[in-house]
C-alpha cells in the first residue's frame, strides 16, 4: 500500500513555528525593499546621510518633499532598524555606517539592487498569466529596467573596467591604447563602452542592443561626453551568426547580456565569427552553477533566480527563443562557448565581486 508522505510522518512543531517566523520576517523584509527603493529614487538616503538628526519636517524640506510621506517612510526606516529614531527629541538619523550602503556616496549603495522588486512587480499579472500559458513578458513591459541596469551595472562592471577587468586579458590596454575595433552586444545604455571609448581615444567602438530606448540614452550620453570614436545601434542579434562581418572586432565584450538573448547559441556564434583570428572575447555573467542544488549558498541565489523568472528567461521566450535564464552558470556557459567554437576559455573571479564570473575566450 501506498501512503501519503505527509500522513507517514510526525507533524514538527517547533519546525513548522521557525518557518512562520521566517516568513513573517520575509514580509517585513519585502516591504523594506520597496521602501529602501522609494528611498533611494527619491533622495532620502542622500539626505539623510548628509543631515545631522533631524525631524521629520527639517528632513522633509532638506529633500524637497512631502512630509506625510517622509514621516511614514522614516517609520518604515525605524521599524526596521535601519534609521535610528530619538523619541524624546524627536529626531531621525542615519549612521554613517549604514549610509556606506544605501547612499550614492558609499560606493557600494545596495539600494540600487532593492529598485529590482517593485520594478519586477509590476510585470506580477504577466508572470501569472505565462505561468499558465507560456510565453514571455517583451521588454517594452519593463519601462526601468535599463535604467537600473545601468546603476547596477555602474557599481559593478563599470566601476571595476579599467582597472580590474580588462587587466584579464594580456596585452589588451595597450592593444586599446594602440587602437583596435571593439563592439559590445547588449550594450545596454551603453556606460560600459563610453567609459572604454574615453579612456582609449585611439579605438573605435560598437554597441548593439535590442531596446530603442537604451540606444537613444546611449547616444545621447556619448554626445554629451563629445565622444566621437563610438556608434550605437539599435539591433536584434538573433541571427548575429548569419549576419556578422567576418574577422572585423579585435574585442568583442559583453556584459550579463548573452542570456537575454532570443538565440544564444546563435550569438556566440556571431561572435566567434566576427572576431579576428587573434581576437579575445570577454562576457561577464552571473556566477553560478547550472545545477541548482550547487547554488544553496549562493548569497543571493533567491534574489537571481526570481529576476531571472520575473525578467531574464521571460524576455527570451517573449522573443520565441531558449529562456536560458540568469542562472544558466559556468557548466552550460561553457558548454555553448564551445559548441559557438571557441576553445580556449578562461573563467576569472574578482575579489571584489562575488557575483560574477569574467570569461576570457579566445578565437584560437
Amino acid at each position: 500500500m501506498c501512503l501519503n508522505h505527509q500522513h507517514t510522518t510526525a507533524f514538527n512543531q517547533a519546525g513548522a513555528d521557525a518557518f512562520a517566523d521566517r516568513m513573517i520576517q520575509t514580509l517585513n523584509e519585502g516591504a523594506l525593499c520597496l521602501m529602501t527603493s522609494i528611498g533611494h529614487r527619491t533622495g532620502l538616503f542622500d539626505t539623510l546621510a548628509a543631515l545631522p538628526p533631524a525631524t521629520s519636517g527639517d528632513i522633509a524640506r532638506a529633500s524637497g518633499l512631502e512630509e506625510h510621506y517622509v514621516r511614514e517612510w522614516l517609520g518604515a526606516m525605524t521599524t526596521a532598524r535601519v534609521v535610528v529614531h530619538d523619541p524624546q527629541a524627536g529626531t531621525y538619523h542615519l549612521p554613517v555606517e549604514h549610509a556606506a550602503f544605501l547612499s550614492r556616496e558609499g560606493g557600494d549603495n545596495i539600494a540600487v539592487y532593492a529598485q529590482y522588486i517593485p520594478l519586477l512587480g509590476r510585470v506580477e499579472d504577466d508572470i501569472v498569466q505565462c505561468f499558465h500559458q507560456g510565453g514571455g513578458v517583451p521588454y517594452e513591459r519593463y519601462p526601468r529596467f535599463h535604467e537600473v541596469m545601468a546603476e547596477d551595472s555602474g557599481q559593478t562592471v563599470v566601476a571595476a573596467l579599467l582597472d580590474h577587468i580588462l587587466p584579464l586579458v594580456p596585452g589588451l590596454i595597450a592593444n586599446l591604447e594602440r587602437g583596435v575595433r571593439v563592439l559590445d552586444v547588449g550594450c545596454g545604455r551603453g556606460r560600459a563602452l563610453a567609459t572604454m571609448a574615453a579612456r582609449f581615444p585611439r579605438s573605435t567602438f560598437v554597441g548593439y542592443d535590442l531596446s530603442t530606448q537604451a540606444i537613444e540614452t546611449a547616444r545621447s550620453e556619448a554626445g554629451a561626453r563629445r565622444l566621437t570614436n563610438i556608434h550605437f545601434e539599435a539591433r536584434d542579434l538573433s541571427d548575429f551568426d548569419q549576419e556578422a562581418e567576418p574577422g572585423r572586432f579585435d574585442l568583442i565584450t559583453s556584459f550579463d547580456a548573452v542570456l537575454d538573448q532570443a538565440r544564444p547559441r546563435a550569438l556566440l556564434r556571431g561572435i566567434q565569427q566576427a572576431l579576428k583570428d587573434d581576437g579575445v572575447y570577454l562576457m561577464q555573467d552571473i556566477r553560478s552553477s547550472t545545477h541548482v542544488h550547487n547554488n544553496l549558498d549562493h548569497p543571493v541565489g533567491t534574489l537571481l533566480y526570481t529576476v531571472s523568472c520575473m525578467h531574464c528567461m521571460s524576455v527570451s521566450l517573449a522573443q520565441g527563443g531558449e529562456g536560458l535564464g540568469a542562472m544558466w552558470g559556468r557548466e552550460q556557459a561553457e558548454e555553448l562557448l564551445r559548441e559557438a567554437g571557441f576553445t580556449r576559455i578562461e573563467i576569472h573571479t574578482l575579489e571584489h565581486d562575488f557575483q560574477n564570473d569574467y570569461y576570457v575566450v579566445h578565437k584560437h
